[in-house]
């Protein structure tokens, strides 16, 4: 939904010092969930341990119905899946030409869904480096990272995880962070 307003707001639409006056509007955006990988990144670098645990078995209890609540391996079963659905999510982007255009933690949904769209695209022919996000001056972002941007986000995951799993969970979950590029390109 888009709500458009008579106001004008002020704009610099490519942050080159170009300001100018545009129609001012909101635009309204739903999903089944917008808990992101950053949602929990910041609760484990602020050290809020019980709201950590708290949120993440309100996740698993609302949106990761096949992992047993009260499971001592719950965030472990949680993390793989999330691994799992991000590569699938990746590799469906991949195979259709699509750059998400900003695949920062606050952009990646523990869902594996697809939310703040924003500078994305689609190629029209296959070209590695196609950057959608015109502020991407160092192409961070270009199509042909994603699988790795995907892999590395998934490792603050882990990271903001680790201080709710013991030492076998961890090494555990390591192992699953490794499979990841095996799991992108079994469905790629």
């Amino acid at each position: 939904s888009l709500v458009v307003s008579d106001d004008d707001v002020w704009r610099d639409q490519f942050y080159n010092g170009n300001i100018k006056k545009e129609r001012g509007a909101i635009v309204l955006r739903l999903a089944k969930s917008w808990f992101r990988i950053g949602s929990l990144e910041i609760l484990a670098h602020s050290g809020e341990m019980d709201l950590l645990r708290r949120l993440l078995d309100f996740i698993i209890q609302t949106h990761f119905p096949s992992i047993v609540v009260n499971d001592s391996n719950r965030y472990l079963e949680f993390f793989s899946t999330v691994v799992s659905e991000t590569a699938n999510l990746i590799s469906l982007w991949m195979s259709v030409g699509f750059a998400h255009g900003v695949c920062n933690t606050d952009n990646f949904s523990l869902l594996s869904i697809t939310i703040d769209y924003g500078p994305f695209g689609f190629m029209d022919s296959y070209y590695p480096n196609f950057v959608p996000n015109t502020s991407d001056d160092e192409r961070r972002y270009k199509i042909g990272n994603q699988p790795s941007v995907g892999q590395f986000n998934l490792s603050k995951l882990l990271q903001a995880l680790k201080p709710l799993l013991d030492p076998r969970q961890k090494q555990l979950a390591s192992q699953i962070l490794k499979g990841y590029g095996e799991h992108y390109y079994s469905r790629y």
